[in-house]
């Protein structure tokens, strides 16, 4: 038991900083990003050319899938959010939604729906052992890394005027407005920073996940399913969301099968919102 408690701690963690890239767009924009897992999924792929073709290692591969995401992030919302912001909310989200359609079927058609693996990282199959606790080292990497760049975003908008700038966005655009802060280039860095979240993840989880073209659909319902368990616009509860779906997943693999993992997943989504339906931190 100890071992699924700490498996489920470790992707927990990874989910963490998944979600908190898409509390923060839902939160400052009331925008949930469809296309989020996607995002995760291109970032997967360059870490895995990037490897293949040129045999950079995943973790050398960190910044440049958080920049090149974060980018990617920067131009989803100039050339798509920022013309359909303002209208129709569904307008909006559908637009994710077909960008995330086309993300999946152009990585398909490029990289046919072949899972693709990466197995001579320099973490790949190195464990260490505890008793009778046996942890990945890849695991453990990735968990480590989501952690660390979990605090320097929790440091971000605590203590930088941009991440205030986003903070007070969040809670009234326009106020904000009056405030003399440009909401349009908030929204843009909060893209951006999504982008960035899931680009880091990418990297870190392609030494040990598979990469397919659909793995996105996963990972955005996760992550939908963490924001608004966690509270919308809250970093501590993506955290704690992130957690709590992690080792719901393990056990539930484990006493269900992993066929049916994620019945539990959303039956503890369900009952929480039951009794907190802005979720565990919502304001």
């Amino acid at each position: 038991m100890g071992q699924i408690i700490v498996n489920g701690i470790l992707m927990g963690f990874i989910y963490s900083l998944v979600a908190i890239g898409l509390t923060l767009t839902w939160g400052t924009m009331g925008i949930p990003n469809f296309a989020h897992g996607d995002f995760l999924m291109l970032s997967m792929y360059l870490a895995f050319w990037a490897f293949e073709l040129i045999g950079i290692d995943p973790l050398l591969m960190l910044p440049i899938c958080i920049l090149a995401i974060f980018i990617l992030g920067v131009l989803t919302y100039k050339g798509i959010i920022s013309r359909v912001i303002d209208g129709a909310s569904l307008t909006a989200l559908l637009a994710t939604f077909g960008l995330g359609m086309f993300l999946k079927n152009l990585a398909q058609f490029l990289w046919t729906p072949n899972y693709r693996y990466i197995n001579d990282a320099l973490v790949s199959g190195k464990i260490i052992k505890l008793g009778n606790i046996v942890l990945g080292v890849p695991q453990i990497v990735a968990a480590v890394g989501s952690i660390l760049l979990v605090v320097v975003i929790v440091y971000f908008m605590e203590n930088t005027r941009t991440g205030k700038a986003i903070q007070a966005t969040a809670l009234n655009r326009n106020t904000a407005l009056l405030m003399g802060i440009n909401t349009s280039k908030i929204f843009a860095i909060t893209f951006g920073i999504t982008g960035a979240c899931v680009g880091a993840a990418g990297a870190l989880m392609s030494s040990f996940f598979p990469i397919y073209p659909t793995l996105g659909s996963l990972f955005s319902t996760l992550s939908l399913v963490i924001v608004a368990l966690g509270g919308l616009g809250s970093i501590k509860g993506a955290l704690y969301g992130g957690l709590i779906i992690g080792l719901t997943e393990a056990i539930g693999g484990y006493f269900l099968g992993t066929q049916f993992k994620y019945l539990l997943v959303f039956l503890i989504y369900l009952i929480v919102i039951q009794v907190r339906p802005k979720g565990l931190f919502g304001w």
